[in-house]
């Protein structure tokens, strides 16, 4: 099940699924250490002698965050109880507690006062394993301890007025016929066992009274902790009256932050500007406070792979990177590249994917590949990472960040980029594509080594090194795959060639969106003939022909394939592939035509987010719904991306009538204001 309310401050993670249930808690990395491991963590309502979890049937939900920050604005309501839940949650900024407020309503128009009870269950694996947990009642805290070796977490609740719950039990879990603790509610009474130990979960509750039309506030917290002492110092401040305090500093902080360069939208809806404040939020809280940007932390792809996304693919984090630079956010991204200064190999090379801590991660790429020795890598993770380090100095004007990276990472990476070439062809030697799933020589593989050349180039001359040699090995690449790449059968460049043992290449013509690297990373210009009729076959050809839309990755794709109609459905459409033609779109601008067109796209991804907001990997073909993880930091950069391309592009297409110079749309409001007074009045806009 999707992950549609994600909150996070880069050391404590949340995440609560479709039903408003808390399903992944990560601490003290973002996407490491899953405390709850997709586990339920109840939240129910007692009422009329009936208990009801809000994860069963009769909840009408609505999942939304407050507008421009990270706070959660939930509305629940089940009509046979008539009552009426509206929630809100926050994960403060600073500290790695989970704040929350319920405000119950009782929506019956006449009748007696009658008690409702309000219960929290949490239902916690520590360490990721449930063997070895203690939860204990702490009688002065009045708070459910959780504990194994030095992870901690406080959780309790309180009424209006209240110190802490009215009830509590803590026991054990999955004993003999126990399922849980939690099941001590459903009678609306609490054992008020105060410790277990092994696999244990608890419940707290509290008592209120309602008469009809009335409403009444519980406030609740769970705070996490390196030790006893930290969770207990924790919650002695929010309980002594920094829990208002935290909640508004943590919105007030998010809405500033993400709304601090003042952008000129133009051009672009409401609903695609509020898009894109949304994507950067999300993508926030996938960054660990270490530098790790973190695929995905939806923990439900473990029942089907028994592995998870929680991990940091370079190639990833290299376009999310990219994407927060365009925006602004250039600490985040330096704190990247200095995550991948730690993960890079003395050869140079960084390898499939970390986690968040900078240990390297599970792998299904082999040292062995077409009966050869091989390397375990896909070559662009590398490359993409100084082609995105580029860009962060360009755009951040940074120069320090050089200096500091430059001969641990830098240097050393492209080193390895001009090593790992055909002496013959100039080409990368053959590696695992941008999917993971086949072994050559490959169109994204190629022009990103290219774009890392060249950008290794622009920052050796920056640091007073002689770049011309990774200037002439990019131009040797250029040259060579624009020739082996093409074919002339196909009428378009190929996503992927094999060397023969004969010096050919045998040529994979298998329609691919990958192909949109050439253009992406300048190896092929986006008007040049060929590149138009590569990505205008590739795009049309993977473009899912049902009522949901969208682009496959690739013909034939089986990856939680849903259809078995190649014809209309050559693959799921996956967001990042419908953002490249929309970024393809722009590239070749020229008139409002393409303008129009990325537009729509935006539009699209905008109608097939799920209602807070958030990006999955992919979509059903059919119904439109959630496939695979959800949110996917890259499906949120992309749209980021795409958006920045947009305004940029837009400013090279329209001119001020008075001033006649080309109006950057993305200057800060009050920028073009001052501008617009120095010329008597405001600009006016016209195409070119």
């Amino acid at each position: 099940m999707p992950r549609d309310l994600p909150l996070g401050n880069g050391s404590l993670l949340v995440a609560f699924d479709r039903t408003y249930t808390l399903r992944d808690l990560y601490y003290p990395h973002v996407g490491q250490e899953n405390h709850l491991g997709g586990h339920k963590c109840r939240l129910g309502v007692w009422c009329d002698g009936v208990l009801s979890w809000i994860h069963h049937d009769g909840w009408q939900r609505d999942l939304r965050y407050r507008e421009n920050t990270l706070e959660t604005a939930v509305s629940l309501r089940h009509q046979a109880l008539g009552i009426t839940l509206l929630c809100s949650d926050v994960v403060d900024l600073r500290e790695p507690a989970l704040l929350r407020r319920f405000t119950l309503y009782d929506d019956r128009r006449e009748g007696p006062r009658r008690d409702v009870r309000l219960f929290l269950a949490h239902n916690f694996y520590l360490y990721g394993t449930e063997i070895g947990d203690t939860a204990l009642y702490h009688p002065d805290a009045r708070a459910v301890i959780h504990y194994k070796g030095h992870r901690y977490l406080l959780v309790t609740m309180r009424a209006k007025g209240g110190d802490g719950p009215d009830r509590f039990a803590v026991g054990a879990k999955h004993s003999g016929h126990v399922e849980g603790t939690f099941r001590d509610a459903e009678d609306g009474e609490l054992s008020g066992n105060r410790i277990a130990q092994g696999a244990v979960d608890s419940v707290c509750g509290v008592d209120l009274t309602l008469a009809p039309g009335e409403s009444t506030t519980v406030e609740a917290w769970l705070a996490a902790g390196l030790s006893l002492d930290e969770v207990l110092d924790r919650h002695r401040r929010i309980a002594g009256g920094a829990w208002a305090t935290m909640r508004r500093r943590t919105r007030d902080y998010w809405q500033t932050w993400v709304t601090k360069d003042d952008t000129l939208f133009s051009g672009l809806s409401p609903e695609i500007v509020a898009a894109y404040r949304r994507s950067l939020l999300v993508m926030r809280t996938h960054i660990d406070d270490g530098g790790a940007i973190v695929a995905a932390n939806d923990s439900d792809i473990t029942s089907n792979f028994r592995d998870t996304y929680s991990y940091v693919w370079p190639r990833d984090g290299a376009l999310s990177s990219f994407a927060l630079d365009l925006a602004g956010y250039h600490e985040l991204t330096l704190r990247f590249f200095r995550f991948c200064r730690r993960s890079l190999t003395r050869d140079g090379w960084l390898a499939h994917k970390y986690n968040p801590d900078g240990s390297v991660a599970s792998s299904w790429l082999p040292y062995y590949a077409a009966s050869e020795r091989t390397l375990p890598i896909q070559e662009d993770e590398t490359a993409l990472v100084l082609w995105a380090l580029w860009q962060h100095l360009f755009l951040s004007r940074n120069l320090e960040a050089l200096a500091e990276l430059y001969d641990d990472l830098v240097r050393p990476a492209a080193q390895f980029l001009l090593r790992y070439r055909n002496p013959s062809t100039g080409l990368p030697l053959p590696s695992w594509d941008i999917w993971e799933e086949r072994y050559g020589i490959h169109a994204w593989t190629i022009a990103s080594v290219y774009a890392g050349l060249r950008a290794a180039a622009h920052m050796a001359h920056a640091f007073g090194d002689d770049g011309a040699t990774y200037l002439e090995a990019a131009e040797h690449m250029r040259l060579a795959a624009v020739d082996a790449l093409w074919d002339d059968g196909a009428g378009r460049f190929v996503r992927t060639i094999v060397p023969r043992s004969d010096g050919t290449f045998e040529r994979d013509d298998t329609l691919d969106c990958s192909v949109y690297g050439l253009v992406r990373f300048g190896l092929i210009e986006p008007h040049h003939p060929r590149a138009v009729l590569t990505l205008e076959a590739t795009f049309s050809g993977l473009t899912v022909d049902t009522n949901i839309g969208g682009v496959a990755r690739y013909a034939g794709d089986t990856y939680h394939r849903r259809s078995g109609d190649p014809e209309r459905v050559p693959g799921n459409p996956w967001f990042i592939c419908s953002l490249w033609r929309a970024q393809w779109e722009l590239l070749r601008a020229r008139d409002e035509r393409h303008m129009a067109a990325a537009a729509e796209i935006m539009t699209w991804v905008v109608d097939h987010a799920a209602r807070s907001g958030v990006l999955a990997e992919q979509l059903d073909p059919e119904s439109g719904g959630p496939l695979s993880v959800s949110p996917l930091t890259w499906s949120h950069a992309e749209f980021a991306t795409t958006v920045i391309t947009y305004l940029d592009r837009n400013s090279t297409l329209t001119r001020c009538e008075l001033c006649e110079r080309p109006t950057y749309m993305r200057e800060q409001r009050l920028i073009q204001h001052l501008h617009a007074l120095s010329l008597g009045g405001e600009h006016q806009l016209s195409a070119e």
